[in-house]
C-alpha cells in the first residue's frame, strides 16, 4: 500500500466492503434497524465471549454508556476521578448531578494515584471513577481495597482498554461496571458505539431498561432513561470487525515496537513503559517531551504538523482547567502537580494498523533532528 500524507494521529480500521454487503442485505430483508435486533444480540454475545466477561450491553456511543452506567448505580454525591482524560469522563458526572473530585495521577502510569484517592475521601464520597489511561491498567487491586474499605462503588472508564488483559483475565472484570467506547478512533470500532460491562444479569437488565427510555414493557416506564440503543447497522459492522481484531492488534504491536526502537535513545524524549502484567492493545503511543529536549512540546507539535504529521496533545488541557470545572476546590493546579506536568509534556504520535514503516522512520527522524 502506497504511503501518503497527511498522517493523522489515528485512522479507523475498516474490513473489506464486500464483506459488509451481506449483512446489509439481511437488514434490508428483515426491516429491523434497531431495538435489539438479530445482529445486536449476536454482537453482545460475541463480545462477551471475546472479552471474557459475563454481560455486555451495547450503546450508541461511549458517552451515553458512561452516563447510563452512573445512573444505574443509584447513588448521589461526590465521585473521585481523574483530571487526565477526555472531557466526556467528567461531563458524564455533571449530567448525573455528581460532584467530581479530582485527584492527582501516578507519574509512571498517568492513572489515578491510589494514595491520593484515599486522602480525598470524605463523608460525601460515594464512588471512584478511574480511567485506564491509554489502555494501561489502573492499580485495580489497591482501588478495589479502597472501595471495599469505604463502601464506595467503582466504575471504570475503560474507553481505551478494549481487549486488555491483566494477570491473564479481562481488565474489564474489575469494578462494579466498566464502560467501553467503540468510536471510530478506537482499536475496535462500530463507526460510533459503546458498551457497559457488568457481572450479573439483574444489573444488565437494569442497564438495558435505562438505555431504552426506562421501559420495562410496552406500557411501563420505571426510570428517566435515555435512548442509548445501538443500531443493527453498527452491530453488524461490529461483528465483522471482530473477525479482524487480532490481526489489527498485532499490526499495532509492531508499530509500537518500531517507535520504541527508533526513539529510545533520543535525549529528552521519554516513552512510558508497558505494564509487564498486562496484555496491551497499543491504542495510543504517548511520549513525554522533557526539559532536556532542545525545543518545547508545543514547538515539536508544530514542527511535526508542518511536515504533515498530526500528533495530538492527549490530554491537554486537563479537564480540571475547563471553565465548568475550575470552580471546584479539587481543580486547583496545586492539587494536581503531576497531572499538570504530564499534560504539558505529552504528545501522542500517530498509531494505527496500516501506518507505514517509512512514515514511522521519517517521523522519528524529525523528532531526532529537533
Amino acid at each position: 500500500m502506497k504511503n501518503i500524507k497527511p498522517v493523522f494521529v489515528t485512522q479507523p480500521s475498516l474490513p473489506p466492503l464486500e464483506e459488509y454487503i451481506p449483512y446489509l442485505e439481511k437488514i434490508w430483508e428483515s426491516k429491523v434497524l434497531t431495538n435489539g435486533g438479530q445482529f445486536h444480540k449476536e454482537l453482545e454475545a460475541e463480545l462477551s465471549k471475546y472479552l471474557g466477561v459475563e454481560y455486555v450491553s451495547l450503546f450508541t456511543n461511549g458517552t451515553i454508556a458512561l452516563i447510563t452506567a452512573l445512573q444505574a448505580l443509584d447513588i448521589t454525591g461526590e465521585v473521585i476521578t481523574t483530571p487526565y482524560s477526555f472531557v466526556a469522563t467528567s461531563n458524564a458526572l455533571l449530567w448525573n448531578n455528581f460532584t467530581p473530585v479530582f485527584v492527582d495521577v501516578d507519574s509512571e502510569t498517568f492513572n489515578l494515584d491510589p494514595a491520593k484517592i484515599e486522602a480525598a475521601i470524605t463523608s460525601n464520597t460515594v464512588a471512584i471513577m478511574p480511567v485506564h489511561c491509554y489502555g494501561n491498567p489502573c492499580d485495580v487491586e489497591r482501588i478495589q481495597k479502597i472501595g471495599e474499605k469505604y463502601n464506595l462503588r467503582v466504575i471504570y472508564d475503560a474507553a481505551h482498554a478494549f481487549g486488555v488483559k491483566y494477570k491473564d483475565q479481562s481488565l474489564l472484570k474489575y469494578g462494579d461496571l466498566s464502560v467501553l467506547s467503540f468510536h471510530a478512533t478506537k482499536v475496535f470500532n462500530t463507526f460510533e458505539g459503546g458498551a457497559i460491562v457488568s457481572s450479573n444479569y439483574e444489573t444488565k437488565k437494569k442497564i438495558d431498561n435505562l438505555k431504552n427510555f426506562g421501559f420495562i414493557n410496552e406500557v411501563s416506564v420505571i426510570a428517566a432513561g435515555i435512548n442509548g440503543k445501538m443500531s443493527e447497522l453498527n452491530s453488524a459492522f461490529g461483528l465483522l470487525q471482530l473477525k479482524y481484531i487480532q490481526e489489527e492488534l498485532e499490526k499495532r504491536r509492531l508499530v509500537d515496537k518500531l517507535y520504541r526502537n527508533f526513539l529510545s535513545d533520543i535525549k529528552g524524549i521519554s516513552i512510558p513503559s508497558l505494564n509487564i502484567n498486562a496484555t496491551a492493545n497499543y491504542s495510543y503511543f504517548p511520549i513525554l517531551v522533557e526539559d532536556e529536549y532542545p525545543i518545547s512540546r508545543d514547538e515539536l507539535y508544530e514542527k511535526l504538523k508542518s511536515n504533515e504529521y498530526y500528533a495530538r496533545r492527549y490530554f491537554y488541557p486537563l479537564i480540571s482547567n475547563f471553565p465548568m470545572y475550575t470552580n471546584l476546590k479539587s481543580a486547583d493546579q496545586l492539587n494536581l502537580p503531576i497531572a499538570n506536568s504530564v499534560a504539558d509534556k505529552v504528545l501522542c504520535l500517530p498509531i494505527y494498523s496500516n501506518l507505514g514503516h517509512d512514515h514511522i522512520y521519517e517521523l522519528s527522524e524529525l523528532i531526532r533532528a529537533a
